[in-house]
């Protein structure tokens, strides 16, 4: 079973370990709109083939999150993660809008050039100019 943490536990362990790893189990379209700053995107599909490459530490503290309480994706990324042997994975199980709904800033990322390129803006939802 993975454990839950809550909103200030995630601020609380973001502040107090710089070697966090926040994972979006959504759909990268979703993803790219925003999401958590310095979130990784793993959706529930590709975890056996993306977590080798960006979770090479088995031991490093992970927190996986998804849309809101009643996404499973978040759960589903935590548990297979687990199966594949990471050692310390909670679920922030009310997710991105909890954190929206607490005016926390968002991060969005954008791709453009050729070829293409990405660039990160972190600011509040209002201000990228996106709804929830």
């Amino acid at each position: 079973m993975v454990r839950k943490v809550t909103l200030s536990e995630l601020k609380q362990r973001r502040e107090s370990n710089p070697g966090l790893v926040l994972v979006e189990a959504l759909p990268e379209s979703y993803y790219r709109k925003h999401h958590i700053p310095c979130a990784i995107n793993i959706p529930p599909g590709e975890v056996d083939e993306l977590a080798p490459e960006l979770l090479p530490d088995r031991d490093a503290e992970i927190v996986v999150y998804c849309f809101d309480a009643e996404c499973p994706s978040s759960v589903a990324v935590s548990e297979r993660l687990q199966e594949l042997g990471y050692s310390d994975v909670a679920d922030y199980h009310k997710g991105k809008q909890e954190w929206l709904d607490a005016g926390l800033p968002m991060e969005r990322t954008i791709r453009f050039g050729s070829p293409p390129r990405t660039r990160k803006t972190v600011a509040p939802v209002a201000a990228l100019g996106e709804a929830a």
